[in-house]
């Protein structure tokens, strides 16, 4: 059976956790350092990222902290974030979740970054702007539920 955006986000629930995550852009050859400091970490969340031009390294700031001179040449990002996961399962044939969310919440002016895991998609928003964002889907999944 195929899902639907609205039914997932009608039963999904929003799990976050304590934690302030930063984004690392380290050069194309940094793969292994990437990789080795997720291993190290043994962190319930973490993302590294590799395309033809960067890696991208997600991790928990007091992480980070430990690997100072490790990373001492990575582009840190200005901004901490706060993760937000979806609990539901998500079917890999599952068609414009992350754009209703994505939308729903550009539209409150709050940005975001969305990664997708296995069968579980995550979203990481400033930490400014997360007890919005949390309300804000809050609202949304109210909506949709007072619809079905």
């Amino acid at each position: 059976m195929t899902q639907s955006a609205d039914a997932v986000l009608a039963s999904t629930e929003f799990h976050t956790d304590e934690h302030v995550y930063r984004l690392l852009g380290l050069p194309a050859n940094g793969i292994s350092l990437a990789c080795a400091i997720v291993a190290e970490a043994a962190s319930p969340f973490s993302a590294v990222i590799v395309d033809k031009d960067e890696v991208s390294l997600l991790l928990r700031e007091d992480i980070l902290q430990g690997h100072d001179m490790r990373l001492k040449d990575a582009a840190l990002s200005d901004t901490g974030y706060r993760l937000i996961t979806f609990s539901q399962a998500l079917e890999p044939d599952l068609v414009g979740f992350i754009a209703k969310v994505s939308a729903w919440l550009a539209a409150a002016g709050i940005p975001i970054l969305a990664l997708a895991a296995c069968s579980r998609d995550h979203i990481l928003v400033p930490m400014a702007d997360f007890p919005r964002a949390l309300a804000e889907l809050i609202k949304l999944q109210d909506i949709i539920r007072r619809g079905q």
